[in-house]
This record gives structure tokens, C-alpha cells and sequence, in this order.
């Protein structure tokens, strides 16, 4: 995977290898909680992003944080922005780190297999401006990666951009991805929903959801609700770099204005065409 190239800011640090080191960390977490029991502890409190904090949620963002630390200590300097914590001061210097240590938590503690640690670097306050997207996929053991302007990444082989989108006998796309999954939004939408697509796959990570479409696995991703930046912003950036297409359409402008802060500020639109992503963008607003 290509590098992003010497900047004089904390994007010159290696984002890559601490965010390998903190989904080795994560793993570990998980195999020593094995069952549902253990995995739904609750801390008693809540985090920033508004829900009941897990003990392996925090003990997830404790080895990010740590990982987080040593980059800090060698004289990088970037506000941490995550699900827990909300935002926290390394310095600042104009970068944001990004970071949901469980994307899928009640996948996690219910031992369903889609879950993901979500990692993105920008140089900016907005979708637009992410530099670098991990995501490490518990599951599969998948790592995605992405670096602006550098292509995107499966295990390290580049993804293909020219992927199209496939659709049925219809015309409707043939898979759609389908993120918050309360009956109630979906029964609002659902009209929309049966206009643009003959399939719906609801995996329970947006993030893992939104990457599905970097790989043409779907064709096209929808939430349902507003999302949080924690959530989306690295795989958003895998998903362009992968030839895809990515809107944010309550924030105006080009679609990638959401705010990288942990307010829900847009539903998320992913598509492989344009045409797709207005279309989605549609049944949204």
C-alpha cells in the first residue's frame, strides 16, 4: 500500500502498522470473552456517541488509545475523535484520527460474525479531507485500507475501480446494503427501497457494509438514519478509492461535508455510479 508521502504533520506517522497492532489487541479481547455473558457487561455508563458502554468497548478503545499514546510520545501531534471518549487532545495540529474500536458491538456480544475496527486519519474536519481508512473485519480477519489518491486496499491487493454495479432482471440493483435496522425506518423507506433494488443484506456494521461496496460485493449502501462519523469515515474513503461513490446528503456541497466530530449529522449513500448514488441519495431525503 502506497505511503502519503512526507507532510510535516502526524499524517507522516505509521498509521498502518498502529492500527494492525491495535486490531492484534482487539482480537485478543475478544477470544479471552468468548461467550455472550462475558461480552455483555456494561460499564454503567455511556459514551459520547450516546450508547451503553461495554466493557470489551472499552477495553477495545484502551488499546487504541495506548497505540494512540506512543504515536503521541514520539512527537506526533492530532485530536482523537472516538465513540467512547469523544473528542481528545493530542496536540491537535489540524489532523483528526477517527476511531470506532467495535463498529457491530451488538454483533460482538451477540457472537454474530460482523464486527470491525474502524481507524480514519484526515487532515481536515470533514469526509472530504481523510487522508487514510482501516478496517479490520473480526470476522473474516479481512483487513480494507485505503490512502487518498492511492487506491484501496483488500489484504493488500489493490481493488479493483472499474467494478460495476450489477442489476436484476428489473432493472433494480441486485444487492442493496441496508445499515439501521429498526422495523420503523425501514418501513418508512420501504416504497423507496422496492423502487431501486431487489435484495436488501443487513450485516450490523456500517462500516463492514460500507465496505462491501469497495469490492462490488454490493451494490450500493444505505443508512437508514443519520450516521456518526465514527462509523463511516474510513471505509467512505476505501469505498471512493475503490472507484465507488459516496454521499452525505443532509450536509450539502459536494456529499463529503459531514463534520468528522461524534454527532450523527447525514445518512450515508455508497454506490458504484453516479446515477446509483443519486438515486439512494433519494430514497434518503
Amino acid at each position: 500500500m502506497p505511503s502519503m508521502g512526507s507532510t510535516g504533520t502526524a499524517l507522516d506517522a505509521d498509521w498502518l502498522g498502529a492500527a494492525r497492532v491495535a486490531a492484534d489487541a482487539l482480537r485478543r479481547i475478544l477470544r479471552e470473552t468468548p461467550r455472550t455473558r462475558e461480552r455483555a457487561v456494561e460499564t454503567g455508563q455511556r459514551g459520547e456517541g450516546g450508547d451503553r458502554t461495554l466493557v470489551i468497548d472499552q477495553a477495545a478503545e484502551d488499546a487504541v488509545f495506548a497505540q494512540l499514546d506512543l504515536l503521541h510520545a514520539a512527537g506526533h501531534r492530532f485530536t482523537a475523535v472516538s465513540e467512547e471518549r469523544g473528542e481528545v487532545d493530542y496536540g491537535g495540529d489540524g489532523v483528526r484520527v477517527v476511531i470506532d474500536p467495535i463498529d457491530g458491538s451488538l454483533n460482538a456480544k451477540r457472537l454474530l460474525p460482523s464486527a470491525a475496527l474502524s481507524i480514519a486519519v484526515a487532515d481536515g474536519p470533514t469526509m472530504a479531507d481523510v487522508a487514510f481508512g482501516f478496517v479490520h473485519d473480526y470476522g473474516t480477519g479481512e483487513e480494507w485500507t485505503a490512502v487518498r489518491n492511492g487506491g484501496a486496499f483488500l489484504d493488500g491487493v489493490a481493488l479493483d475501480p472499474s467494478l460495476p454495479e450489477r442489476r436484476g432482471r428489473s432493472g433494480k440493483l441486485e444487492v442493496l446494503g441496508v445499515e439501521v435496522a429498526d422495523p420503523r425506518w425501514i418501513a418508512r423507506s420501504i416504497d423507496g427501497l422496492q423502487q431501486e433494488t431487489e435484495r436488501l443484506r443487513v450485516l450490523g456494521a456500517m462500516a463492514l457494509t460500507i465496505c462491501q461496496v469497495a469490492a462490488a460485493r454490493l451494490d450500493g449502501m444505505i443508512s437508514l438514519r443519520r450516521c456518526r462519523a465514527v462509523d463511516a469515515a474510513a471505509a467512505q474513503l476505501i469505498v471512493r478509492e475503490a472507484g465507488g461513490h459516496v454521499a452525505f446528503p443532509l450536509c450539502g456541497g459536494d456529499g463529503l461535508a459531514a463534520p468528522l466530530d461524534v454527532e450523527p449529522h447525514s445518512p450515508i449513500v455508497c454506490a458504484r455510479s453516479p446515477a446509483s448514488l443519486a438515486a439512494l441519495a433519494r430514497v434518503v431525503a
